[in-house]
């Protein structure tokens, strides 16, 4: 998964999830489905609370993976448009 920007808007790129020095709680992911168990997996890994998979992104064996190891699983969503909605229903 090695990225192909060393940055992006002022922010460094790393090549895995092990490598980012600070713990993050939700990883979200913006790649092709085949991807995601490896993703899934490094999400476990660092202690991740949350994997959101963005809409066009599903793969049920990961998912049920990432379930089973106490992670919360969000699918074939937005987080962007979810936080939207839940803001604009006065639930944020």
């Amino acid at each position: 998964m090695t990225p192909t920007i060393a940055e992006a808007p002022g922010e460094k790129a790393y090549g895995s999830l092990r490598e980012i020095p600070e713990r993050g709680d939700v990883v979200q992911i913006f790649r092709k489905p085949a991807d995601v168990p490896a993703i899934v997996e490094e999400a476990i890994a660092i202690g991740a609370t949350v994997v959101w998979m963005q809409p066009g992104i599903v793969h049920g064996e990961a998912a049920a993976r990432a379930e089973a190891a106490g992670v919360t699983v969000v699918m074939d969503t937005g987080l962007r448009a979810t936080h939207r909605g839940l803001r604009a229903a006065g639930r944020v």
